[in-house]
């Protein structure tokens, strides 16, 4: 888009070129993997409630804006924030009155799927990926390699359970057993949630609560999506009147000044730069590892 094309976008009404009255379906981006971190100023897509709240709210007070449409893509992570964002915008569209449809890309898997089930509507592609109803818990059991390098591990703690599945100590069956209650739990909260706002879509001879994934035409008669589509194309034939708006977050300030993440990190790395300590580094790799281990899990 040109510069005075962009200008143009933000203008209200008559003053950007289209009729004031014009109705808009806001479009909001979900890329990324949910998690409580933050980007900070490399760039990196992450939801969470926090970076989700403002454009949020910027798209459900739209002006003359008859639905909001979510273009949701990420593999999933963390429940609570999953729960937050998908809570903030059903809040929203109770408010504003507003129907919300959601758009699976890539991979709506997960969280993913949660914040989709925060729609009133879901559409996928045929080749999405879609569901990853389940709870899922990953780590490291580091204990052999400190003893490898003769590191002694020192931990100290007031109380019996403060330091479950250490990765430095070997593990525990009662450390287990605590982690799969917990998983269990969460379990049952995201198979109510799926339940409860999907209600009689979903097949009735299907076990869709084991973790699994399928494809947007597969998912589609499995009810765990309404329709196939793009959003243009759904939204097109929806609101054949409407504008259809992006509503955009604000940026890191790397990604801001035109810098990817390969770029950022050269930016960071130069003689007389930011100075950036080696457990930042070391912290930034693990994050991203963490991160891209998330997507090639769906093959992304």
């Amino acid at each position: 888009m040109r510069i005075p094309d962009r200008l143009s976008s933000r203008l209200p009404g008559r003053l950007g070129g289209e009729k004031a009255d014009q109705p808009v379906v806001p479009m909001v981006r979900l890329h990324g993997v949910i998690t409580p971190q933050m980007g900070g100023p490399v760039p990196r897509s992450v939801i969470n409630s926090t970076s989700t709240e403002k454009v949020l709210e910027r798209a459900f007070t739209t002006e003359h804006a008859v639905a909001v449409a979510l273009l949701v893509n990420s593999p999933g992570g963390s429940p609570t924030q999953s729960a937050l964002v998908g809570d903030r915008i059903r809040g929203l569209a109770e408010e504003h009155d507003l129907p919300v449809l959601a758009f699976c890309e890539d991979v709506a898997a997960s969280g993913g799927y949660w914040l989709a089930c925060a729609a009133d509507e879901i559409y996928a592609h045929p080749t999405s990926t879609v569901g990853s109803i389940g709870v899922v818990s990953s780590g490291f059991g580091l204990e052999g390699l400190i003893q490898r390098w003769g590191i002694e591990r020192r931990l100290h703690t007031a109380g019996t359970s403060k330091a479950r599945l250490d990765p430095f100590l070997p593990e525990k069956e009662e450390d287990v057993a605590w982690l799969r209650g917990v998983q269990d739990e969460l379990h049952e909260m995201f198979v109510e949630w799926v339940t409860s706002r999907r209600g009689d879509k979903l097949a009735k001879d299907a076990d869709l609560f084991t973790g699994e994934v399928w494809t947007g035409a597969k998912a589609l008669g499995l009810g765990l999506v309404d329709g196939l589509g793009t959003p243009r194309g759904i939204l097109t034939e929806r609101f054949p009147d409407a504008k259809l708006a992006p509503v955009e977050g604000r940026k890191p300030l790397l990604a801001r000044l035109g810098l990817g993440a390969p770029a950022a990190a050269s930016l960071l790395g130069t003689a007389g730069g930011m100075q950036v300590s080696a457990a930042d580094v070391v912290l930034g790799v693990a994050q991203a590892a963490d991160i891209r281990a998330s997507w090639a899990r769906y093959g992304l």
